[in-house]
């Protein structure tokens, strides 16, 4: 029957995080997030560009995904006749990077087509769980106890997994008191690139924490490195940030350069590249699990969907909303039930109705193509 997108919005909206997330390389206390809307035949379906305000996770930033998706990814979409969802991801083939602000778009699409088809986006992806398993992420806190009170929370809030950020200086001593207080909890880091290959003995330190994981430690960019660390460590390592394409994920699996690995749908471009990194990994025998960006309930959506694909047995970072936002722009929000799972929405696309009133409230910008 084919696909042809025939206009194009986009929405710049302001979210003040419930309170402050830090990571090694800052703290954030609201999101200017850009949300795309893709319409055909009266039915809109969207995405998320999950870029932050800054270009400090990868390249791209807010503004960055704004003038890519209005100059350059939408142009490429609009009023093309493409046979499905699939071939819109290599539309974006010549545009170098900026997988994030081409990702949202994409995603767009996939729930367009999924709405049109009167399916939920999660099986029209091929997915295969109904529910799905939640972790946390915290971001790095003023004190430990602060740290500490907040995974108690979270464990009785049922999370099934905790994951701390880490950067030099807050680190080994600070695991340490996790483990002392909470000896059996599933646990893992996330170091958002924050060392160098000169600190693997300062690394080999976290090993005696029987840790799920210490995610993205070394550069960015990194697969070489991260090969050499994997060697001296125990504790698997995860690659997060490198992993931008299934062929990144073929040579670090190739050069056993992690043991697990993050798919974040931003970061590899959206579903179709997401789908091809899930596959090679679970060829590989090597578990995949989702990370977040501080989505809003559109990008938490999709999570949720990318996440029931048969490869992701690790709980991921797709928590609920109210973690974030006081008012998310979906209704319901998500959820997660006392168990720490999100039970899947069979609602056609991505199965959560756009609370729209409170989304026109929040909207800084707005410009539609086409």
């Amino acid at each position: 029957m084919g696909l042809r997108i025939d206009r194009i919005v986009l929405r710049q909206v302001r979210m003040p995080l419930v309170q402050p997330f830090e990571t090694s390389f800052g703290r954030t206390t609201e999101r200017q997030i850009v949300l795309v809307e893709a319409v055909a035949g009266g039915v809109s379906g969207w995405g998320e560009a999950t870029a932050g305000e800054h270009p400090f996770y990868n390249e791209e930033w807010t503004e960055s995904a704004w003038l890519i998706l209005r100059d350059y990814a939408g142009p490429r979409v609009l009023g093309c006749m493409i046979e499905d969802a699939s071939a819109v991801g290599p539309l974006f083939d010549h545009i170098r990077g900026h997988r994030m602000a081409c990702g949202g778009l994409e995603a767009a699409a996939w729930d367009l087509e999924a709405r049109l088809a009167g399916l939920p986006l999660w099986r029209h992806i091929g997915g295969v769980r109904q529910e799905i398993g939640c972790g946390v992420s915290l971001g790095i806190q003023e004190s430990v106890p602060q740290l500490l009170k907040k995974i108690e929370d979270e464990l009785e809030a049922g999370y099934q997994r905790i994951k701390i950020k880490i950067k030099p200086g807050w680190d080994v001593d600070v695991v340490r008191e996790v483990r002392r207080e909470f000896p059996q909890i599933r646990l893992m880091v996330d170091a958002n690139s924050a060392y160098r290959l000169s600190d693997a003995e300062h690394l080999r330190r976290l090993d005696e924490f029987y840790l799920m994981m210490i995610e993205q430690p070394l550069g960015h960019d990194d697969i070489i490195d991260h090969a050499a660390l994997q060697a001296k460590l125990e504790t698997p390592v995860c690659l997060d940030e490198s992993i931008r394409s299934a062929r990144h994920a073929e040579q670090a699996i190739r050069l056993r350069a992690c043991k697990i690995i993050n798919i974040k749908l931003g970061r590899v471009g959206g579903f179709g590249e997401a789908r091809r990194v899930h596959d090679v990994a679970r060829e590989a025998g090597v578990p995949v699990w989702c990370g977040g960006m501080l989505e809003s309930g559109v990008g938490r959506a999709h999570n949720v969907a990318l996440s029931t694909l048969a490869g992701f047995i690790l709980p991921g970072d797709v928590s609920a909303s109210r973690r974030y936002w006081a008012r998310d722009v979906i209704a319901p929000a998500v959820e997660v039930t006392p168990r720490g799972t999100i039970v899947v929405r069979d609602d056609p696309g991505f199965g959560y109705p756009l609370d729209l009133d409170f989304l026109r409230s929040i909207t800084v910008r707005e410009e539609a193509l086409g």
